[in-house]
């Protein structure tokens, strides 16, 4: 069973579902003050923020949308991104509220 745990999750991680067409509007990438949110139309989420000398990275599959909020992880291991403002179309710019930052879309 130990061999074939890393090879369950190499297999848990490969597995993500597209953006659902009515959050498609979520892919792109995303930058704000110490943090980088990548979201991709094939399912996946990378995810860096650093605050102070700590800093967190996720590179994971989205596992669903729970209203605008974004749960992203792997089986139980799982992380809710709070979206406070979803994206829309500021001053040209495309900008989203990700747990408490504003985030520009890069072009």
């Amino acid at each position: 069973m130990k061999r074939l745990l890393p090879l369950i999750l190499l297999l848990l991680s490969a597995c993500s579902e597209p953006l659902p067409a009515d959050k498609e509007i979520y892919a792109g990438d995303w930058e704000g003050p110490g943090m980088l949110l990548s979201i991709s139309s094939d399912g996946r989420l990378y995810y860096q923020r650093a605050q102070g000398s700590n800093s967190t990275s996720l590179d994971v599959p989205i596992q669903r949308f729970e209203g605008d909020n974004i749960v992203a992880g792997l089986g139980p291991a799982s992380a809710t991104f709070v979206v406070s403002q979803r994206p829309h179309p500021e001053q040209g710019e495309w900008v989203m509220v990700v747990d408490g930052v504003r985030l520009v879309r890069q072009e």
